[in-house]
């Protein structure tokens, strides 16, 4: 299981990646897809409620 320090290393590669192959845009679809990756897994694995957020 990899830790936050982990994941947090792989998404900066990622971007740095698509950031120096790409433009800004593959920059930015990089970014947004990360994100809603880490928004899924976050929701999958438990730590994020969104039912909670979803009723405020």
């Amino acid at each position: 299981m990899m830790n936050a320090a982990t994941t947090g290393l792989m998404a900066g590669m990622a971007l740095g990646f698509a950031g120096y192959f790409g433009d800004f845009w593959a920059f930015l679809l990089v970014l947004v897809l990360g994100t809603a990756g880490l928004i899924v897994g976050l929701a999958v694995q438990g730590d994020l409620d969104l039912r909670a957020r979803r009723q405020r």
